[in-house]
């Protein structure tokens, strides 16, 4: 894979971002396809459809027509006459169901070009917006393939960007290191704890969270997580805290916010998830395995509840010698969240 790829890859990304419309080709064809949560109704192109996700497409009660009934493909639907910003948006947002009740039926189309269908879906999910766009007649500000997008996900290999001493409230003897993606600019942190000798270090793979970690949230127990994290590793001899770029599970703050919204409404992290159109998890822990490598560590002991932590690490050969559980008391806001985690996703707690 090509690194002129994986920059077509990051200009899609950024353009959809921006609300510019990209071209999507495949063997079979191309759309052109403006992001429905950024580009609004496009006023100035001509829609001729939108495309949706298939967990979209399910909600909707599309499944059902011939032209939707490969439920691992998008969908494209026909355009309503009266479609504006308001009524984009209420299509493609499930977390606005309660409030724009739907002003179907919608009509299915043949998807002719599905692999560039399923491209658009995996830029949307890497741009952070909801997986559905409108199918546009205008001149794109960039061209991307599949293939432009699995170089793009292959291409997430990190440098060391600076290192500074820094003293925390848990351990004064730390040092924070930043990493930086050559693929999307994202940036990793490491905050390495104490004196290195030979033992395997306590590690703490920590993904971003905005609301618990710095907001106090009581809906997760991330910031808890953070905090004890931090204390584990400082009363060891030796530790790591890696911060991931990845909030909300790796859907980003906006569509955890959209997933918090499904919640509310009954739905619980796992199904919101899905009816967002996401994978349940769609973090990448090989990006933690790469910042340990950075420090040429290869054997560690994993602060962790999540075994997808450790089979991630395991995956890209860093060796797991042992899992430390991470205990944290429940709250009456997140204790359903708690038990969600360990019955459908198989943490412990």
């Amino acid at each position: 894979m090509s690194d002129a790829a994986a920059k077509r890859a990051a200009r899609a990304i950024a353009a959809l971002r921006r609300g510019w419309p990209v071209r999507f080709a495949d063997v079979r064809g191309s759309l052109t396809l403006v992001a429905i949560e950024t580009g609004g109704a496009a006023e100035s192109c001509d829609v001729a459809g939108l495309l949706l996700s298939s967990a979209r497409a399910a909600t909707l009660k599309l499944a059902n027509q011939f032209s939707a009934a490969d439920v691992q493909l998008p969908v494209r639907i026909v355009a309503p006459p009266e479609l504006d910003a308001t009524l984009a948006l209420a299509i493609a947002d499930p977390s606005l169901d309660l409030r724009f009740p739907y002003t179907g039926p919608f009509t299915a189309q043949p998807l002719e070009q599905p692999q560039a269908a399923l491209a658009a879906m995996e830029v949307a999910r890497e741009a952070g917006l909801l997986p559905a766009f409108l199918i546009v007649d205008a001149e794109a500000e960039a061209d991307v393939s599949a293939a432009d997008i699995a170089a793009f996900q292959d291409a997430h290999s990190l440098r060391i960007a600076a290192r500074a001493k820094l003293p925390v409230a848990a351990a004064e003897n730390a040092e924070l290191v930043a990493y930086r993606s050559v693929a999307d600019a994202a940036d990793h942190v490491a905050l390495v704890v104490g004196n290195r000798d030979g033992s395997p270090p306590v590690v703490r793979l920590h993904s971003e969270c905005l609301t618990g970690d710095v907001l106090g949230s009581l809906k997760c127990d991330c910031g808890p997580q953070l905090h004890e994290a931090l204390h584990h590793i400082a009363d060891a001899q030796w530790g790591v805290l890696l911060y991931l770029r990845q909030e909300g599970r790796g859907i980003g703050l906006v569509n955890k916010l959209r997933a918090y919204a499904l919640q509310d409404q009954g739905f619980d992290t796992v199904d919101a998830n899905i009816r967002l159109g996401f994978a349940i998890d769609a973090r990448d822990f090989s990006v933690a395995a790469q910042m340990l490598r950075r420090l040429a560590i290869e054997n560690v002991r994993v602060l962790t509840n999540n075994p997808e932590k450790v089979a991630g690490l395991e995956a890209e050969g860093i060796s797991v010698v042992y899992r430390l559980p991470l205990k944290i008391a429940a709250n009456p806001h997140n204790a359903h969240y708690l038990a969600t985690t360990r019955d459908r996703t198989g943490h412990s707690l």
